[in-house]
């Protein structure tokens, strides 16, 4: 068993975890993670250079037209890659399309006519900008689609199923903190402290496995009754 945990934000934790795992030929299929880290990027890397699905909920659209009953969210509207336009829920096509890299980011920057939108009746559900002007920024054609799936997918009862496998992750954090003390360093130096992380990764290890063999769950207190009485009767 592999145990990887890790505090630091998005792609500059993943980037490094999944390249170690290739290099040892113990790339997973899949790694799930919390709706902190993932970034669409990330994701994609990840399926792009490593073949590793990341199973993680991605936030959801914060915008005023997402958040309002009939607001005019950036989902609703169509997008088309090989024409390079966008085409807003009143069927009225964009004006501008640019591309353009920010923070190592690839987006896509779009903007619809002036004249459209200022005479168009739709106007309060769609901006409320001075210049009276919908803009939306969209990330290019593989992350896009990617994020629209994996956003669809979510809401649905067999992607939370899955998803659930993230407990046992949790599980992890909290009895590498709680139980072996990994929330500080004993020691001072980099190897010290890389060894007693190993040292630590074994200790969990071999408790999960005494707690598998012996049918004990490993945290009583937060465990069913019925849980507990069904150990208790195949122990």
């Amino acid at each position: 068993m592999l145990t990887t945990v890790s505090t630091t934000p998005d792609n500059s934790a993943t980037a490094p975890i999944h390249q170690d795992l290739t290099e040892r030929g113990l790339t997973p299929a899949e790694h799930y993670l919390n709706s902190g880290y993932p970034s669409m990027p990330a994701l994609v890397a990840a399926r792009r250079e490593h073949g590793i699905t990341m199973i993680t909920p991605l936030l959801s659209d914060s915008s005023r037209q997402a958040s309002t009953a009939n607001g005019y969210s950036r989902d609703q509207f169509v997008i088309d890659y090989e024409a390079r336009t966008a085409t807003c829920p009143q069927g009225v096509t964009s004006a501008h399309w640019n591309p353009q890299v920010r923070d190592g980011i690839e987006k896509i920057h779009i903007a619809f006519p002036q004249r459209a939108c200022w005479t168009c009746d739709a106007q309060p559900a769609c901006t409320s900008s001075k210049a009276r002007q919908r803009r939306i920024t969209v990330y290019p054609r593989e992350i896009h689609e990617l994020q629209q799936s994996t956003r669809t997918a979510q809401n649905s009862t067999d992607w939370r199923r899955i998803y659930q496998r993230r407990a046992g992750i949790e599980g992890t954090m909290n009895q590498a903190a709680n139980s072996i003390g990994l929330r500080k360093a004993r020691y001072r130096g980099q190897k010290k402290v890389e060894l007693e992380h190993y040292l630590g990764a074994t200790a969990i290890n071999i408790s999960r496995l005494d707690a598998y063999l012996t049918h004990r769950p490993l945290d009583r207190i937060n465990t069913s009754r019925l849980i507990r009485l069904h150990a208790a009767t195949t122990n």
